[in-house]
Formats: C-alpha cells, sequence, structure tokens
C-alpha cells in the first residue's frame, strides 16, 4: 500500500470512527486531523473538504452494509431472503446510528454506486418472488415500497428511539409492507380477478429472466410495459 493511499484510508477510518462516537453524528476537519495526526492540507489534498470528506464515510458506510449483503447466497425461497434483507438492514442501522443518518441525509444528493447495488440486490430477490407468482405489483415498484418503509422505520429508530421503542416495530412493519406487496400461499378458491396482477407480474419477471422470447427488443419493452401496468393497477384497477 503506497504512503498516499494509507493517508486517505487512515484519515476515512478516522472520520468514519469519529462520525460513530459523535453525540450528534458530527464531526469537524481540526478533529479529524489531529486523530489522524496529519496536516488540514492532506485531508483537503484527498478529500476537497468537509462536504467530500463525508461522502467518502457515506461509502465507506455502504460498503460495509453491502458486505453482509454480497456474502448472503440467495436461498430456494425468495420471500425468506425478503425477510431476511429487511433484518439486516435494519440491525446494521441500530449498530450505527450515526453513520446511517448521515447514509440516508437529505443532504447526500447524489446516491453513491453502493446504494444503488443494494436497491438492484432488492429488486433482484423481488424479481425471484415474481417468476414463482408471489408479488401482487411489478419488482420495480415493490422495490421503492420496501426500500421506502425499511428505510423509514431504521430512521426512527435510530433518531427517536425514545419514542420508537417497541422492540417489535421493524417486524410488525415489515410483515404489513410485505402483506401489500406478497401474494398468499395459493388459495384453490381465490378469485381470477384477485389473481391477474400476480399472473402480471410473473409474466413480466419471467421475459426479464428469458434469454430469447421470440419477441423484439422494442416489443419485450412494450410487453413489460404494459403487464406491470396491470401488475401496478390492482384488483381494482
Amino acid at each position: 500500500m503506497s504512503s498516499t493511499t494509507s493517508t486517505r484510508t487512515r484519515i476515512l477510518q478516522v472520520a468514519a470512527q469519529l462520525v460513530g462516537d459523535s453525540p450528534d453524528g458530527d464531526i469537524s476537519t481540526r478533529a479529524v486531523c489531529e486523530a489522524a495526526q496529519v496536516g488540514a492540507p492532506a485531508l483537503y489534498r484527498h478529500f476537497g473538504d468537509k462536504e467530500g470528506l463525508l461522502s467518502a464515510v457515506v461509502d465507506h458506510g455502504f460498503e460495509q452494509y453491502l458486505a453482509t449483503k454480497r456474502e448472503r447466497e440467495a436461498s430456494a425461497d425468495p420471500v425468506e431472503d425478503l425477510r431476511r434483507g429487511w433484518d439486516s438492514h435494519v440491525e446494521f442501522a441500530v449498530r450505527n446510528p450515526n453513520l446511517y443518518r448521515l447514509m440516508n441525509s437529505p443532504a447526500m444528493r447524489t446516491p453513491p454506486a453502493a446504494a444503488l447495488e443494494s436497491h438492484r440486490i432488492l429488486t433482484r430477490d423481488l424479481e425471484r418472488a415474481a417468476a414463482q407468482g408471489r408479488i401482487r405489483v411489478a419488482p420495480e415498484l415493490a422495490a421503492q415500497m420496501v426500500m421506502s418503509a425499511t428505510v423509514g422505520v431504521a430512521l426512527m429508530l435510530v433518531a427517536r428511539p425514545a419514542t420508537f421503542d417497541d422492540p417489535g416495530l421493524s417486524r410488525r412493519v415489515r410483515d404489513a409492507v410485505h402483506a401489500s406487496i406478497l401474494t398468499p400461499d395459493p388459495d384453490p378458491g381465490a378469485g381470477e380477478e384477485a389473481e391477474v396482477p400476480s399472473a402480471a407480474a410473473r409474466l413480466s419477471a419471467l421475459l426479464r429472466q428469458a434469454q430469447g422470447s421470440g419477441l423484439s427488443t422494442a416489443e419485450a419493452a412494450l410487453m413489460k410495459e404494459w403487464l406491470d401496468r396491470v401488475a401496478n393497477a390492482g384488483p381494482e384497477g
């Protein structure tokens, strides 16, 4: 490791530690320089300014978070994988409250590549569920619903622990959100109207997975758009 890389890594690790230890999650560049035993010019050379340093800390945090996702092997049950994915997300937030708040700060207008990868992992699990006929809406919409709810619960738990003190809150919200997007176990007596959105979501997911569907690229894109629209409309659409 070069001295330049070593200095940058040391500054970043120190900054992440100070963010974690700070009462309010805020840090000063002076404190970072003192703890990392570097001068201010070195910090500014590597990160530009405080905002650049915090952006690097956010990237570092997402990499830590993604490590748990990348190590997880997909099971045969995508619904169970979705439950585990929710729980591991919230557990990471509770273990790293200051870092998590920073990772989801409105000031971070451009999401890091790792954040986009996290969303793709969630969408991939939902596509697997859709291919099995297990979700009611298109995977993209389902991913937005799940991610919004997961981040919302996690932020409340770390930002307002005295108010949101029910240990079962995350699980309750998880199950409620999943009930709104996932189909129940197959019911032979279920009406055809209720099956249409799930069938559309399933066919859309299978088209995404298929290497050749007999359709042109434009036709496949149009078919997926129609199917997603049917899936997202629901029985009352």
